[in-house]
């Protein structure tokens, strides 16, 4: 399978990096790697381990719910705007699916967005420029002013 890697991306842009991946379970973890090791140059002063614990739960929800006649990939992307850390993940998911649970103590799934509720600053799902669905979470400063 071929993944690939955005490690430089334009030197005007806020974009610091970005994935494309299978949805596929293995997927999860190889985000994970890949963003702490991309972010890493970047200095963040957040919790890179809260980012990679939110990428995985938006990771895991895109490939559980995008949906597509069509092979589809999944898209992560990390932007630095001012002081602040945004990630967006792109699925070809319909927006609207898009929701806040709140799960019961027995249920077994449904916990992902209530984590990025509680870990963001902000989070935001709506229509993805690729067409679909983004998610996308942002941790005020991540970096010093």
């Amino acid at each position: 399978m071929a993944y690939t890697i955005d490690r430089y991306p334009c030197q005007d842009s806020p974009r610091l990096g970005a994935m494309t991946l299978h949805p596929v379970p293995e997927s999860v973890p190889r985000a994970r790697r890949w963003f702490r090791k991309f972010i890493a140059p970047h200095s963040p002063s957040c919790s890179v381990d809260d980012c990679t614990l939110m990428i995985s739960e938006l990771v895991t929800n895109a490939i559980s719910y995008g949906k597509s006649d069509d092979p589809w990939l999944v898209r992560v992307e990390w932007f630095r705007e001012g002081t602040s850390l945004r990630v967006e993940v792109h699925n070809p998911g319909f927006p609207a699916n898009v929701r806040l649970r709140h799960p019961e103590a027995n249920d077994a799934h449904g916990r992902g967005l209530v984590l990025v509720d509680s870990i963001a600053d902000s989070w935001h799902s709506g229509p993805s420029y690729l067409g679909g669905t983004v998610v996308s979470f942002v941790v005020a400063d991540a970096w010093p002013a």
